[in-house]
């Protein structure tokens, strides 16, 4: 448990935080499950864009995006990088599998995300995430022998 959850209460003020410290609150809340906490750390025109699918989700939007993911496991801070209103993080995320084939149906499934956000009044206003399945084989002939 990070020191962002254990000083931070359901509905705390996020105000005088920098972006390192809202996107580490930020990945306790969603590892808690605490979704209706979420709101709290965006700005109220935040926008998220995921690179991977080429998708954009406002506030509600990505946050009803998160709490109704089927099979969401766990999220692991890996790494963090911040300095004033920028940060950036990866995480390793884990999720059941849902039944969209024999072979891996209830199976967990790993992940990689690397999240960047910009701050604005003390809230996350922009987030920009690339996901990838950690399970991926490089192509042939792209690697040295």
């Amino acid at each position: 448990m990070s020191m962002a959850t254990i000083l931070s209460p359901p509905g705390a003020t996020m105000s005088g935080m920098d972006a390192s410290e809202l996107l580490t609150r930020l990945c306790d809340l969603i590892e808690a499950r605490r979704w209706d906490d979420l709101p709290a750390l965006l700005h109220h025109d935040f926008v998220c864009r995921y690179v991977h699918t080429g998708e954009e989700f406002g506030r509600d939007a990505w946050v009803r995006l998160n709490a109704d993911y089927p099979g969401f496991d766990h999220l692991a801070l890996e790494d963090l990088v911040g300095a004033g209103e920028r940060a950036v993080a990866r995480c390793h995320v884990t999720g059941a599998s849902d039944a969209s084939g024999p072979d891996t149906d209830g199976q967990l499934l790993h992940f990689e995300v690397a999240t960047f956000i910009s701050a604005r009044d003390g809230r996350i206003a922009e987030m920009t995430e690339v996901w990838t399945d950690v399970a991926q084989t490089p192509p042939e002939g792209t690697r040295p022998q």
